[in-house]
């Protein structure tokens, strides 16, 4: 009877194992979701995992990694119990990977630097006089005229008649710059009387018209190119535009299945840096985060333009047969049923500074 007993024991199936009560969770800082302060985290995603792994009687540990690609990586490999940040649900990272329902549900949208130009046709004219095609001849300009103000200055001086009124130097060469200036601009109403300072004239008189036109020609491109660069409202103005967006995004993905040619960088905020410094005409990628960026880092420095496109959602990423996968889909239900969620939502994406 005994070994019967014993027999019947040993087929039993083994009691489940219990997951062990530490999780090593794989992260990224991407503000609004992850914001690094020294050495400690918030943001949308940390304060959401906490209150899961609260729930699941589970201590945390958080591993920063650089890029989204490397979150994966260490999941995949099991270095890390799961991955959490702003990481977008996707049919190839469901094939070696197990994904979270969705946690946030957002897609792609557009950021430019906010134009210096907006405020108006002065400020656009200001603008394109001071660009940096423009100001080495408006140098050139000024030079010239000081120097034929200093010809006219010492051929007419000595002339009773000539078009100066003081002969000394300080009075006479201001007055000698300001028929130079006047002729530049086809508004001088008297002409030189020696014959040096005549041909000086209609040297100078030709030489305007070609600095005028040329002139008038740089301001207007600058003002052109200016144009060109902010009129994007939309993926459908990005072709022939200078994009960037994040190597292994899921922007990045977009934009090269649309043949938009792209600059992919390291980080989110190298693409950022490259727009405000003038590198790239355009940022592509999520949208929460380039929002947050436009309300607070970039605040009256840059803008996002148009709708959010291309939706998707966001998921907490685990190796494949994790045995967490269920129990945080259970907590994640419980989250939104007891108001946690919009808490949470409301705090990071609800408009609040």
């Amino acid at each position: 009877m005994g070994s019967l007993v014993i027999a019947v024991f040993l087929l039993l199936p083994n009691p489940p194992q219990s997951a062990p009560a530490h999780a090593r969770v794989a992260t990224r800082v991407v503000s609004p979701f992850v914001i690094q302060d020294g050495n400690a985290l918030r943001g949308f995603s940390i304060e959401l995992w906490r209150e899961i792994g609260m729930r699941l009687g589970l201590e945390s540990e958080f591993v920063i990694e650089p890029t989204v690609q490397d979150v994966l990586q260490s999941v995949k490999s099991k270095d890390a119990t799961l991955g959490i940040a702003a990481i977008s649900i996707t049919a190839e990272r469901e094939e070696e990977l197990d994904l979270s329902q969705p946690m946030f549900d957002g897609g792609l949208q557009i950021l430019t630097r906010v134009s210096p130009s907006s405020g108006g046709l002065f400020s656009s004219i200001v603008a394109g006089v001071l660009s940096s095609a423009a100001l080495p001849i408006l140098a050139v300009v000024i030079v010239t005229i000081l120097f034929i103000a200093h010809l006219v200055w010492i051929f007419e001086r000595r002339n009773p008649s000539g078009i100066l009124t003081q002969r000394s130097y300080y009075p006479g060469i201001l007055e000698a710059a300001w028929w130079a200036a006047s002729t530049l601009a086809t508004q001088a109403d008297q002409m030189p009387r020696t014959a040096l300072a005549r041909m000086v004239a209609v040297l100078w008189m030709f030489a305007s018209v070609v600095f005028i036109a040329y002139f008038t020609a740089s301001v207007t491109s600058t003002l052109t190119l200016k144009q060109m660069k902010s009129d994007i409202n939309g993926p459908d103005d990005l072709p022939g535009k200078r994009v960037a967006t994040v190597s292994g995004s899921t922007s990045a993905e977009y934009l090269s299945q649309r043949h938009i040619d792209s600059t992919p960088f390291p980080k989110i905020e190298d693409a950022l840096d490259a727009v405000q410094h003038d590198r790239a005409d355009a940022v592509v990628y999520d949208a929460p985060v380039l929002l947050y960026y436009a309300s607070h880092e970039g605040n009256g420095r840059a803008q996002t333009v148009g709708s959010i496109f291309h939706r998707e959602s966001y998921g907490i990423v685990f190796p494949t047969g994790s045995p967490y996968r269920k129990r945080v889909n259970e907590a994640l239900l419980h989250i939104r049923e007891d108001g946690t969620y919009d808490r949470l939502s409301q705090k990071w994406f609800g408009g609040a500074s």
